[in-house]
């Protein structure tokens, strides 16, 4: 047989209706676990007994969905009304100015511009955040300069070896030793000993270089040409 209708009333006897309140308490906050999960929906349930118990769940925090549901419920009551919707417009379009401004404001400092009202502390921020988006413009820029060279490794080893098929296909496999011995250069390639060694290309940081000032190069050229001199002088008395 199936369950009887159960009228919707208050339970008169305590004892039943202290069984009754704490099965669809626990029933009533599994259901709402449940719905958060499953739906991805932020719920709050609050419940308190006849004798002033309190019984809660929330997916979030009790106070983050009390505060939500008092600031969507005003706004809802705002937009009923058309001089309260006026009002809740306008007071987000000064918010949103005020948001602009601050970043103009932000960009024009990152810029090196009004800097006149910044503290020494202010500054030191500012730099660390210059010094910050430096850096990671110069990783991305090397990032792009390291993919670059791989790419021109890949196709001059692709070129390297298209070269050498080509030449065993020209000349033979006997040739390969007399041109290994000549070192013979095809399009800046040298087929010697290591033809079959791919190039590689490095990037490296410019180095400087030192250059002798021209007295001193002068100098320098003056003392080896005496001893040039000195040398010939020798050598003719030998002979």
């Amino acid at each position: 047989m199936g369950r009887g209708k159960i009228v919707i009333r208050r339970i008169d006897n305590s004892t039943s209706r202290q069984v009754t309140f704490s099965k669809r308490r626990k029933g009533l906050l599994k259901k709402a676990k449940e719905l958060s999960i499953l739906c991805d929906a932020e719920v709050g349930v609050i419940i308190f007994s006849s004798t002033g118990k309190l019984y809660d769940f929330a997916s979030t925090s009790t106070r983050t969905v009390i505060d939500r549901y008092n600031k969507t419920k005003e706004e809802h009551q705002q937009l009923r009304n058309p001089t309260s919707e006026i009002k809740f417009w306008q007071r987000e379009a000064a918010i949103l100015s005020q948001q602009l401004q601050n970043l103009q404001e932000n960009h024009r400092q990152m810029m090196g511009e009004e800097l006149s009202g910044l503290g020494v502390k202010d500054l030191q921020n500012l730099e660390s955040q210059l010094e910050m988006s430096l850096r990671g413009v110069r990783m991305k820029k090397d990032q792009i300069l390291m993919d670059e060279i791989q790419e021109l490794n890949r196709k001059g080893n692709q070129i390297h070896q298209a070269n050498v098929e080509l030449y065993k296909k020209v000349y033979g496999k006997r040739n390969m030793n007399d041109a290994n011995k000549d070192s013979l250069l095809t399009n800046g390639l040298s087929f010697g000993e290591d033809s079959n060694v791919p190039v590689h290309l490095q990037l490296s940081q410019p180095q400087q270089q030192n250059y002798e000032t021209p007295s001193r190069a002068t100098k320098l050229g003056y003392i080896f040409l005496h001893i040039v001199n000195d040398f010939d002088t020798d050598y003719i008395a030998t002979i």
